[in-house]
Formats: structure tokens, sequence, C-alpha cells
């Protein structure tokens, strides 16, 4: 990977957030939800299945556990505001039937709607002053993707915005990745990367790219306010559009003999770095 950083065809995954502190709310635009093969989406797991249980705007249709799984979790069920379906106890070799050879699925495996959609807009009302926008200039792996969601929920970030086209579908792949971030963190799907950018950039946010082939690191070009940043596919980086939206382009000091790293590596050390930062321009 290179270390990267619409009005028209977007769209964004809603999910059960609390807007920033002080900022507008507004109910999210509902479109119709979309999955691959059809309207449902077999995720597995245990963080997965109990943030998607937890999860008001997340539709469950069926719930399997092995009687170990629903022993350990009798406790965070029995928490729950709303109550779940009943749980089919079944054998560990049904679970593995319905995911990934190999996945590890702990016990638990739900058949879910995929979340409602809504609009690039909403988040960019629900931002605040200081809110940051992770973009994904074709990052097509769900592992990674998942990865990235994980973090951006693990350091606050507004959302996460992805291309239509060459970015994976909502799966039970990408919802283990995300280890129950996938409920919480919005998923925005745009059909143009760069218009999107265009967006945000009418909307106040400076627009940071991870390039390798940068002059600044990302310790001497972070900026405050508003930001998007946006990174790029493993090998193919930024496109040529994306760069040109971006306000700044900068690049992780690297010392080994390799000179990228993995993008969910790089998008898990840019959001710690921003975000000591900016905690370090507070005090």
């Amino acid at each position: 990977m290179r270390q990267s950083k619409d009005h028209s065809g977007h769209r964004a995954r809603g999910s059960h957030r609390a807007p920033p502190a002080g900022a507008a709310h507004q109910s999210p635009r509902r479109e119709a939800p979309r999955a691959p093969g059809g309207g449902q989406v077999w995720i597995y797991g245990r963080h997965p299945v109990l943030a998607a249980l937890a999860n008001p705007e997340r539709r469950i249709f069926r719930l399997l556990l092995t009687q170990e799984a629903a022993e350990r979790a009798a406790s965070d069920l029995a928490g729950l505001t709303r109550p779940p379906p009943q749980a089919e106890i079944v054998p560990r070799d049904r679970i593995a039937e319905r995911v990934p050879a190999g996945a590890v699925h702990q016990g638990f495996l739900a058949a879910v709607a995929p979340l409602p959609e809504a609009a690039l807009e909403d988040i960019v009302a629900a931002a605040g002053e200081q809110a940051l926008v992770l973009a994904l200039d074709q990052v097509t792996d769900p592992h990674n993707v998942g990865a990235i969601l994980r973090s951006a929920e693990a350091f606050g970030a507004a959302g996460v915005v992805v291309t239509e086209r060459h970015a994976p579908e909502e799966t039970g792949t990408l919802a283990k990745a995300a280890s129950g971030a996938l409920e919480r963190m919005p998923l925005v799907r745009v059909v143009n990367l760069a218009r999107a950018l265009d967006q945000l950039k009418q909307a106040g946010f400076w627009v940071l790219g991870l390039d390798e082939r940068a002059d600044r690191t990302l310790a001497d070009g972070a900026m405050d306010g508003r930001l998007v940043l946006a990174l790029g596919a493993e090998g193919d980086g930024l496109r040529r559009l994306t760069l040109e939206r971006c306000d700044l382009t900068v690049r992780l000091p690297m010392k080994g003999a390799m000179p990228s790293i993995n993008v969910s590596n790089a998008a898990a050390i840019s959001l710690y770095e921003l975000s000591r930062k900016r905690h370090q321009s507070k005090t």
C-alpha cells in the first residue's frame, strides 16, 4: 500500500451512534438496504453478533448459538434494551457451515438485514469542529476495511467513506474484522470519491492524504479542525483525482527496507498520531 490520503450517488451505512457534543441532530435519510445476493447477511463472532443485537438500527432474523456460547452470553443477552430473537441452540458444525472455512465464529451466528443507508450530509451535519473522517480510495479487502472501522471507532472518527465500486460489501467477514464497529461507525459509500471530498471541503474539512512520496511526515503536517484522512489501496495508493483534492500529503516515517505497510496498520498509526497531536494542542 502506498500510504495515502458528489453530491451524486453517495450513500452511507446508518448506525446507532451518538453525534458529537454540541452537534445538531438530524434523522438519517433512509434508503433501501443492500446486500450481496439478497436481503440477508450472516454475521458471526461474539462481538459482531452482540453488537448487532444491541443496535436498534439492525433487524435480526435468526440467532444461532452453541450451548457454550449461550451460557457465556447469558448476561449480555439479558442486558439488551430490546428482546433478542429466541436463540437456536445448535452444534458447532451447524455454524461452521454458514461461515468461511477456518473462520473463528466462537459459537455465535446471526442472520441479519443490512444496515439502513443514509446520506453523507447526515455525517457532515453531526460532525463537530474537530471531526475526523477517513476516506478509503478503492481499498477492497474486507479484513482491511473492517480493521479500519474498528480503529476509526476507537479514536472517535465521525465516519469512514469508501467507493461504491472496488470496496467490500457488508458481509460476515467485514463484520468480524470490525469486531462490532460496523454497528457503530457510519460506513459511507460514494460513487465518486473526488466529488465526495469536494463536498467535505465545502463543509469545512481539510483533506490530508497519506502518500509514501510526500515530503512531510504526518507528525509535521497534521492540521487542526475538521479533517479527512485519505488512504489508498495497497500497491496503487491514492489515485490522481483523489490526490488533487488533498490540501496536504504526508507520509509515515519508515526506517526499514519496506517503503510501506498494510493500509489498516497505516490507518491505526495515523489515527493515533492525529489523536495525540490534537490532545497536545489542548493542553
